[in-house]
């Protein structure tokens, strides 16, 4: 068929060029927009606590002028310098890796695109490309920021409302239980309950990540019926109780809390602390003020040693001595009281991972998760806002005392009879305690953790036995992933090829245990209450009428006292009476005589004829 070439088909394909043209000149524009306000989104986030951190460090120099020699000075400032280049370049190179990947995905496309305009003609499908990074961009700057925002009523715990019940409180804490989500399932009162202790940074809103989705690590113990249990912190900038605190005082409130559940549920307790709760888990029962309170005890992804973080501890290494310092981390409130700044401290584990996490990359990366869908309705899971939400809200300051803690152990390595390099009480705490006392320890850890890699958590493993179960993912995957229970590493269940036990399933088997071992107690406890129970049934009858007897007698005591009461209130009857007789008995002596008289005259009668005769 011959190719039609009139003047009317030549006009429409040069007007449709210039109409595509104009539209992807106009795609290419609001994209840009887009593309430039997200990205400035990114760097935003990343600059704050920079500029934070410029003005800590600005004060705490200034406080040194003149202390430090020159010399010395100059060293550390070259030192400094060197450690500022080398977390440049990682960025840089962390950046061109992202935009390596993005580029790769998307270039097969655009070549496609491109050679359909240059051997066709066909400009339908480079305008569509185009017009799909714009919606894409526009996503990135806009409705994804929106959706991180809007998915704050369906995460994290709202104390507020229904679900939760507060058990007791100090001046640092608050101890809630937990109810379960699902309306069938009943929290068992011979259920032997947990308590967790949440991270101190992170908050404990990431243990109920989305508790409507049956995504909480908190709520998978309380929909198994198991009585839950959570400590959470006060505000520190309202709290001065808070801000002063000490791992002393972090032991003695988690003994109160401990004791007010053990009150409640009559059993032993099984602690649970996740990320650094963990550590201040182990150093409380270490410090034996747990003693007689807790049996059991299950950490998950908590550094135990920091020193073997490869991430961490190499990087606070490769700074400076003179820099490593926690003052130049610290805020001073309106108080006076001196915490750590939970922002700052949120950064340094994101210059640690300078690859991954700085603005170009993590442009690049959430950019990536929408380009990987199929069309232009691009779909915003609950999971990528959820985290969000909690990366960019979530970051509390901590009392110093406790940061020291964090610090000694990043900074100082367990010793080799497995003492901690810190004291509670002025007491050592030696991980060789746990077995002296019997107490079952689960550690579960990430295996791809980068944040508490495997031999951070897995350390006590050297000194101690304790049962391990390794999670896929990171760090914070068995609050999120592995929490549902439909998942394939679900918390309640065994897992993987080395039927790994989840830290649910840990609970309920204690219990299964705990309950059997009750057992006989229990049928005991039962037959002696039977036959005490028949021996008060025989005896019931004897004591009634032992008891009727003695009423009885009572009665006729009082009775006979009431009569003398009223004899002795009578005095005159008594005389009376006796008058009565003394003139009966007159009376009847009187009359026989007088019978005896008229006998005696009768008889003289009958004698008289017969002496007449």
């Amino acid at each position: 068929m011959p190719t039609d070439r009139s003047p009317n088909s030549t006009s429409d394909v040069f007007e449709k060029s210039v109409k595509a043209y104009l539209n992807g000149l106009s795609y290419l524009f609001t994209a840009s927009q887009n593309g430039f306000s997200a990205l400035s989104r990114y760097t935003s986030e990343f600059l704050i606590p920079y500029m934070l951190a410029t003005n800590y460090f600005k004060d705490v120099e200034f406080k040194k002028m003149g202390v430090t020699g020159i010399q010395d000075t100059i060293e550390d400032y070259t030192g400094l310098g060197r450690f500022n280049l080398d977390l440049t370049n990682r960025a840089i190179v962390g950046a061109v890796q992202a935009f390596g990947e993005y580029f790769r995905h998307e270039s097969e496309k655009t070549a496609e695109a491109v050679a359909d305009v240059f051997l066709s003609g066909n400009t339908d499908n480079l305008e569509n490309l185009i017009n799909r990074k714009k919606d894409l961009l526009d996503l990135l700057a806009h409705r994804y920021p929106e959706a991180i925002e809007a998915i704050e009523p369906e995460y994290g715990f709202h104390f507020d409302q229904d679900g939760t019940v507060k058990v007791a409180e100090t001046d640092r804490f608050v101890l809630y239980q937990v109810l379960p989500t699902d309306p069938k399932e009943e929290v068992r009162k011979t259920g032997k309950p947990i308590l967790i202790l949440p991270p101190y940074v992170l908050g404990a809103n990431i243990l109920a990540f989305l508790p409507g989705d049956d995504r909480s690590y908190t709520h998978s113990f309380a929909n198994q019926g198991i009585p839950t249990y959570i400590r959470v912190l006060k505000d520190i900038q309202t709290s001065e109780a808070l801000q002063v605190m000490t791992p002393e005082d972090d032991a003695r409130d988690t003994r109160i809390f401990c004791e007010a559940i053990r009150e409640r549920q009559a059993k032993p307790i099984t602690l649970n602390g996740y990320c650094q709760g963990g550590y201040s888990a182990l150093c409380n029962l270490l410090s034996g003020e747990l003693d007689d309170l807790v049996d059991a005890f299950i950490t998950c992804v908590a550094p135990m040693d920091g020193t073997r973080s490869e991430g961490l501890s190499g990087f606070l290494a490769d700074l400076p001595r003179r820099f490593n310092d926690l003052e130049y981390g610290s805020k001073t409130l309106p108080n006076g009281n001196t915490v750590a700044d939970g922002k700052l401290m949120g950064w340094v584990y994101k210059l640690k991972s300078i690859e991954d996490e700085s603005p170009i990359a993590v442009f690049y990366r959430d950019l990536m998760m929408f380009a990987r869908q199929k069309g232009s309705d691009f779909k915003i899971s609950k999971t990528a806002a959820a985290l969000n939400y909690w990366l960019n809200n979530e970051r509390n300051d901590l009392p110093m005392e406790i940061t020291k803690m964090s610090f000694t152990s990043y900074n100082t390595p367990i010793s080799d009879d497995g003492t901690l390099p810190i004291t509670l009480f002025n007491r050592k705490l030696n991980l060789h305690r746990l077995a002296e006392k019997k107490i079952p320890w689960l550690i579960c850890y990430g295996l791809h953790d980068n944040l508490v890699e495997p031999p951070t958590a897995l350390a006590p493993l050297d000194h101690i036995e304790a049962e391990v179960s390794a999670f896929p993912k990171g760090h914070v995957a068995i609050a999120t992933s592995w929490s549902n229970p439909n998942s394939a590493c679900a918390l309640h269940t065994r897992f993987g090829e080395e039927n790994y036990r989840g830290p649910v399933r840990f609970q309920l088997d204690l219990e299964d245990a705990m309950g059997q071992a009750e057992a006989p107690k229990q049928a005991q406890k039962k037959a002696a209450k039977k036959r005490a129970a028949k021996t008060t049934k025989k005896s019931a009858p004897k004591v009634a009428k032992k008891s009727l007897t003695e009423a009885a007698k009572k009665s006729l005591t009082v009775s006979a006292k009431k009569r003398s009461t009223k004899a002795a209130k009578k005095p005159a009857a008594k005389p009376v009476k006796n008058s009565l007789k003394q003139v009966a008995q007159k009376s009847m002596t009187a009359s026989a005589k007088k019978r005896s008289t008229k006998a005696a005259k009768k008889g003289s009668a009958r004698v008289a004829p017969q002496k007449k005769g």
